[in-house]
């Protein structure tokens, strides 16, 4: 490829917000940029779902007998917030999703541009960010307006300082916020497959294509251990699996390991099968092919 045609395709896939991912062994993979749009949805299921969280935690204060208008219910309320947002964030894009409920919905996720594996440091990092960026300049605004603490100048400059900061992924073309820039992630369309009752249904919709090479380096036992994998969902497992066979043939971390651990499965299955077909029966990964 000329470097006039590669900068066309990279110019073009920029357009429809598709990023490549080249693996250490030459692999092309391809990432959607979620919209704007998806994540202002993805936030917006978020907080109503931990805005619901904190009504019943109001109501469980009260039951104990917290004071409605008191400094210490005021000072309690504001913590159990603050530790309810930061573990609802971090806590569910550490899952094996790699996304909160709202993003779930939305089919959107968090990776990181590097291709490996989100770290709890990446994620710590993008959602502290977003306290900066959005919560505590609100709240701390919003406790000053009660108690007149705070002139109209002020209240306007820290709504200018949140809306300038949330609204920066609007201006870059990954729609990077501040927090995925510092921590580097982009967030990206979700690549979601149903797993059929027989996992080896069909071959139509997969999720991503692998190469003769990729697939030549296991046998039928690993591939009965995958089916294994497959049919247990336990998604640590399947982690783990996931990992050791992008580590085998190269690949980056660019979807969730069960659409990739069924591909692979499904594409390992249809070789071995063909290579039956011509007498050559390869039993597992130290055999030859």
């Amino acid at each position: 490829m000329t470097a006039a045609a590669a900068n066309a395709k990279s110019r073009a896939a920029r357009a429809k917000k598709i990023r490549q991912f080249i693996t250490p062994e030459g692999v092309d993979l391809e990432l959607k940029i979620a919209g704007s749009g998806l994540r202002f949805g993805a936030l917006l299921i978020d907080l109503m779902l931990i805005a619901f969280a904190l009504f019943l935690f109001s109501l469980a204060m009260l039951w104990v007998g917290f004071a409605a208008q008191s400094d210490v219910t005021v000072v309690v309320w504001m913590l159990g917030a603050f530790v309810l947002r930061t573990f609802w964030f971090v806590g569910f894009e550490l899952g094996s999703r790699a996304a909160t409920p709202g993003k779930r919905i939305m089919g959107i996720r968090v990776v990181a541009r590097d291709g490996g594996r989100l770290t709890a440091d990446a994620v710590v990092a993008r959602n502290l960010i977003r306290e900066l960026e959005l919560f505590l300049p609100l709240m701390m605004l919003g406790v000053g307006a009660s108690d007149d603490m705070v002139s109209g100048w002020t209240m306007a400059a820290g709504i200018l300082w949140s809306l300038t900061l949330s609204l920066f992924l609007l201006f870059n073309r990954d729609r990077m916020r501040m927090g995925d820039l510092i921590a580097g992630t982009w967030v990206v369309m979700a690549q979601r497959v149903k797993l059929d009752a027989d996992i080896a249904t069909g071959t139509a919709g997969e999720a991503m294509l692998f190469s003769e090479s990729e697939l030549a380096v296991y046998g039928i036992f690993e591939l009965q251990e995958l089916e294994r994998v497959l049919r247990g969902n336990d998604p640590r497992a399947m982690r783990e699996v996931a990992d050791a066979i992008r580590a085998k043939i190269g690949r980056a971390i660019a979807e969730e390991d069960d659409v990739f651990l069924l591909s692979y499965y499904r594409q390992l299955k249809a070789r071995l099968e063909r290579k039956l077909l011509f007498g050559k029966r390869r039993e597992d990964k130290y055999a030859s092919d």
